[in-house]
């Protein structure tokens, strides 16, 4: 690589929240859902978002450039595959996501050097309580956070059930299963399995609707509680998906442990997660840690040292199943 090209690339490494804030700042306006029609013009979209004509042009005319949004006539503005996705509505939607990334995750961001001298909490420091109190007191910062996970993680579901055989399963329990899209997919893919959703109880009481909505009220059950008090019995999988990753090793003892109390000498732990490999190659999980660090304090994790924690928490690891996806499904039973 030349000395020129070097540069270029480590300056579009160093500026890229410029286009990341940009993307946000077009998110938070709503600009997608206001083209979904059709283009419009910088007069039209600006008096629809009570935004400044000028800034906004200023501001398109940027993401234009990388290709997110197009100008056509001059100052008329239309989508872009790229910015089809940061439509509300849309299957997959990335609205939510740049909205969490501009917003909170920026803002913790911005304390990295905090976290790398102490070993502590960026978001801590800047909202002054953890995430997850936060999104409790403010459920519309929550919708928002539930809303990028399925954009961030959506697709998993698919690759997960391609790649693990649930048909020997009766129950299966998903341990902070959010808002219900893994259990929910699993059950519509087994008809004959029964379910169990457990969470906080302000987060059930959100995912009972779309339980409803999806005709699977009579085989998933609902139960509010917290994993580091207890967890339900009666399952015969026991299903964590990127849970693990937001603790420390201590509070990921005490959630397997409950989970080990709660299951019988048959049932199974899957536990899903960016296992993160060695080497130098690029892996998304390896920045994900990044976010696991400065914002709930918890870490990704090698194939080593997961089955150091199954061992502390008396399981044995019986095997890493890759699916299409950066995650595995790391498979547990008790000892």
């Amino acid at each position: 690589m030349s000395e020129t090209s070097v540069h270029q690339q480590i300056d579009r490494m160093i500026t890229g929240y410029w286009i990341s804030q940009a993307i946000y700042a077009a998110a938070k306006f709503g600009i997608a859902d206001c083209l979904k029609d059709g283009p419009k013009s910088i007069d039209q979209l600006a008096a629809e978002t009570s935004a400044s004509p000028d800034a906004l042009h200023r501001l398109l005319r940027a993401l234009a450039s990388v290709g997110i949004f197009s100008e056509g006539e001059p100052r008329h503005f239309s989508l872009t595959p790229l910015a089809e996705v940061l439509q509300s509505d849309v299957h997959g939607s990335k609205r939510a996501l740049a909205l969490m990334s501009g917003d909170e995750q920026f803002r913790a961001w911005a304390e990295i050097e905090y976290s790398i001298r102490t070993g502590k909490k960026a978001f801590d420091k800047v909202y002054g309580k953890p995430i997850f109190d936060y999104l409790g007191e403010n459920p519309d910062k929550a919708r928002i956070f539930d809303a990028a996970m399925v954009g961030i993680h959506g697709r998993e579901s698919d690759f997960i059930l391609d790649a693990y055989d649930f048909s020997d399963i009766g129950v299966v329990a998903d341990i902070g299963g959010g808002n219900s899209s893994q259990i929910s997919g699993v059950l519509q893919r087994h008809a004959a399995m029964q379910g169990i959703l457990f969470d906080l109880p302000h987060v059930i009481e959100s995912a009972a609707e779309r339980i409803e909505a999806l005709g699977l009220s009579d085989r998933c059950k609902l139960i509010g509680g917290d994993f580091f008090d207890a967890v339900p019995e009666g399952a015969d999988a026991y299903m964590m998906r990127h849970i693990i990753h937001d603790w420390n090793d201590e509070q990921c003892l005490t959630i397997l442990r409950n989970c080990h109390r709660a299951m019988s000498a048959n049932s199974k732990l899957l536990v899903i997660e960016s296992v993160i490999p060695p080497g130098n190659e690029p892996f998304g999980g390896k920045l994900l840690d990044l976010v696991m660090m400065l914002i709930p304090g918890g870490k990704e994790r090698t194939e080593d040292e997961y089955r150091t924690l199954f061992d502390n928490a008396g399981f044995e690891l019986v095997r890493v199943i890759p699916t299409a996806s950066e995650v595995s499904i790391i498979q547990g039973r008790k000892r």
